[in-house]
């Protein structure tokens, strides 16, 4: 029996300070998302973009801020559209776009979640925890906020109000590497469970992967994986404006996405961060495709020798 997945995009780069991320759900089609998850069994449904109109600039007490109006729309946008390709398939992929994108995807599958009477839990693979309010935020840019804004923390009262709020010990991040005071406080407070690159290097990414699967699975719950480029080691994926070096290896990924396959307990997934007007000769949308088919079922066996010259 055939499983089937929806792909939406959302060519967001009003969060980041680089210019680029637009093109990243192009690029990723053009490496061959959907014929890659085709060949592995999957009915795959191309839903295209989502956009948003040109916005009215909004006001806030912290004069940092970029692009509030536009993030706010494109949460607005993205919730019902990540909520109807929930409802559709049996595991939607969200292609960005900055991590501004999980404003509004993270929402929409938690909504799901709960009409379904299950938890949502959140794997969040990245360098940075995105935990600013839109006050804390120094940089104003707004990719470093959806981790806050989705698990309820005041400070959004510009943004949508939340209807389904992840639950903070429903978060494990992975890889993070990159945290700033304010960030630091709040994991502190929250108690976050976040396994940064010393605890992958001593522990190895297996250890902690499985024992939140272990929670996810225990709950009944469902889970969105969140995907960032700069997770990864910039000398294997240069398509990211916001590099960080120490991130994971190829293996450690291929590792982490199949082991995922694995618990058949991925809902939803996002892949963010591309910026193609970064990568060399496509490298970075063609190891995403191929890390997603490792979560969508591929094996080591099943690769081919290919080059990335």
């Amino acid at each position: 029996m055939s499983r089937s997945s929806v792909i939406l995009g959302a060519p967001i780069e009003t969060g980041a300070s680089q210019p680029g991320c637009l093109m990243g759900p192009a690029s990723l089609r053009t490496a061959g998302l959907v014929a890659a998850l085709e060949a592995l069994g999957w009915r795959i449904e191309d839903r295209g973009d989502v956009t948003i109109a040109p916005q009215r600039p909004l006001d806030h007490p912290n004069p940092a801020l970029r692009n509030l109006a536009e993030t706010r729309a494109w949460i607005e946008a993205l919730v019902p559209a990540a909520l109807e390709a929930a409802r559709a398939c049996d595991l939607p992929v969200f292609i960005g776009g900055d991590h501004s994108i999980s404003a509004g995807t993270v929402p929409g599958v938690a909504r799901h979640a709960a009409e379904l009477g299950a938890p949502l839990f959140v794997l969040w693979l990245d360098a940075h925890p995105d935990l600013h309010s839109l006050h804390s935020t120094e940089s104003g840019n707004l990719h470093g906020t959806p981790v806050a804004y989705f698990t309820g923390q005041p400070g959004f009262e510009a943004f949508p109000p939340l209807e389904v709020p992840v639950p903070p010990q429903n978060m494990c991040f992975m890889g993070i590497r990159s945290v700033d005071p304010a960030e630091r406080a709040t994991i502190a407070t929250l108690g976050l469970e976040v396994h940064d690159m010393r605890s992958i290097d001593e522990f190895g990414v297996l250890v902690p992967l499985r024992g939140f699967l272990e929670r996810v699975a225990a709950a009944g719950g469902r889970l969105h994986v969140s995907f960032d480029v700069d997770f990864l080691e910039p000398q294997i994926a240069p398509a990211v404006g916001t590099t960080v070096p120490g991130g994971a290896t190829f293996r450690e990924a291929h590792l982490i996405m199949e082991t995922l396959c694995d618990s058949g307990l991925v809902t939803s997934l996002d892949l963010v961060e591309l910026n193609p007007f970064l990568d060399e000769r496509g490298r970075t949308a063609k190891l995403l495709r191929d890390l997603t088919a490792s979560l969508f079922g591929r094996r080591v066996l099943d690769r081919m020798t290919r080059s990335y010259g």
